[in-house]
């Protein structure tokens, strides 16, 4: 009999051996990182993939504590497993960082979840991880080819001002730049002046539309001792602080009949006076002005001084509002997590289908600003992993998603490039290439997606047409 025992338990341990081995070749033919941990946060386990991620071997990772191993940054306020052993709910693809042997910064995605014995009492954890550097390079490379000195966009309206900024920055005109509030008329005055052979000297922005007139007028203009009460001594104003550098005259459209004849007179003479000095002072500075409002229109009707209007608009910038660029809404989401993870130390990957369909769909009265205030709302709420419809705004969560939801019928994020796809045709008259080129994708991607969206395009291309009106001319 106890020879009978000893076979069984030899032939057990045989068993368990091979199954041992069985899982531990399994686990190395795995693309994604495992390793386990005991009761006792020790490794117990760490296959193929893991110590080539890592840059540890095998033998030098297993029996120690695992934050020992990873040097991950979520290791002492956050650790995956643990947060899985305290909720009994598993971790699925947060966003973290590690330190691999060599001491450089690996982003990865991580998994976790508890282990059981057969009785379901808890006897670790395991935690799985992938290596997504590579996707973080290409995301790289994808924001520095549409990021301009900030600026971000790769719709038609912001790559042809990309390709006008430069040249405007070689000259010294006087540059008016009128968009909606939001839009960032400042970051594009920062960009010229950044490109510009002054970049070294200073940028200087004053908001004309935040002073009333008397504030105004010494702000820009300085005054000398004794101007006014209180003026104990000379104070130089944001002309003379530019000096050879940038002047950027924000809001300039309500600026006051009054200021606007003494902006008209520094401009056409390059000088001004100080208030309580009789010698005008010479500048040197370019001057780049900004509007909410259409000063052109403004000044047909009598609102604002024409010649001086005429005086500003040298060289003229439009920004498109945010609701005519969709397309730029992914990008300028990615800018912004990628600021905030920065700026917080937090780990966001990005947005849930849901919430990118509610920011997609949304009009922004507010412009770029909006967009921004709304992904630093849910930065507040969320610390980690994706950001989902309840990180966001109540107005955003509430009226917009509800409002998108009913009138798409639940669209997707697939459904919202079809219809950018089918505008874009639409707006081309069927043709491709213009198509892409405002989708800002390769003609033949266009094709693909047309074909695997199962999208009704025009038979016509539009160049087809073009070709035909030419060889049968009306008339």
């Amino acid at each position: 009999m106890w020879a009978m025992n000893t076979r069984k338990s030899r032939m057990g341990s045989q068993v368990h051996a091979a199954l041992t081995s069985c899982q531990d070749v399994i686990l190395d033919s795995i693309n994604e990182g495992v390793f386990t941990v005991d009761s006792d946060w020790r490794i117990s386990s760490f296959n193929r993939a893991a110590q080539k991620i890592t840059g540890i071997r095998g033998k030098d990772a297993i029996g120690h504590h695992c934050n020992e191993v990873f040097r991950a940054s979520i290791c002492e306020s956050n650790c995956a497993i643990k947060k899985a052993l305290a909720t009994g709910k598993p971790t699925v693809n947060s966003s973290v960082h590690i330190f691999n042997s060599t001491g450089d910064r690996i982003p990865i995605k991580i998994s976790a979840a508890v282990l059981r014995d057969s009785g379901g009492r808890i006897i670790g954890g395991v935690e799985t991880f992938r290596d997504i550097g590579q996707i973080e390079e290409l995301r790289k490379q994808l924001r520095d080819k549409h990021t301009f000195y900030d600026i971000v966009g790769r719709s038609p309206a912001i790559t042809q001002l990309f390709d006008l900024l430069p040249q405007i920055a070689n000259s010294d005109s006087t540059v008016l730049i009128e968009g909606a509030s939001g839009t960032g008329k400042e970051l594009f005055a920062r960009a010229i002046h950044n490109l510009s052979p002054r970049r070294k000297q200073s940028f200087v922005a004053v908001n004309c539309g935040a002073l009333p007139d008397t504030l105004l007028e010494s702000e820009l203009f300085g005054y000398k001792a004794g101007a006014f009460t209180d003026a104990r001594q000379d104070k130089p104003g944001r002309f003379a602080a530019a000096g050879g550098g940038t002047l950027f005259l924000d809001e300039v459209g309500d600026v006051s009949p009054a200021m606007q004849v003494r902006l008209l007179r520094a401009l056409q003479e390059r000088t001004y006076e100080p208030l309580g000095s009789v010698e005008p002072v010479r500048f040197n500075a370019r001057v780049i002005a900004a509007s909410n409002k259409n000063l052109g229109r403004l000044a047909r009707e009598g609102r604002f001084r024409e010649d001086l209007f005429y005086r500003l608009h040298v060289f003229h910038i439009e920004i498109p509002n945010l609701r005519g660029r969709r397309e730029d809404i992914p990008l300028l989401v990615d800018h912004c997590i990628a600021r905030f993870n920065r700026l917080q130390g937090k780990e966001v990957s990005g947005l849930s289908r849901n919430v990118l369909a509610v920011l997609m769909e949304h009009d922004y009265p507010g412009n770029v600003r909006e967009l921004q205030n709304a992904i630093e709302h849910a930065f507040v709420l969320c610390n980690e992993g994706l950001i989902q419809l309840g990180h966001l705004p109540p107005y955003l969560r509430e009226k917009s998603a509800h409002a998108f939801l009913d009138r798409a019928g639940g669209m997707n994020l697939k459904a919202i490039e079809k219809t950018l796809i089918m505008e874009a045709l639409r707006k081309h008259d069927g043709n491709r290439s213009l198509a892409a080129r405002d989708l800002g994708i390769d003609t033949s991607t266009l094709y693909r997606k047309i074909s695997a969206s199962k999208i009704d395009a025009p038979k016509r291309d539009g160049r087809s047409r073009k070709s035909a009106d030419t060889a049968h001319p009306r008339g």
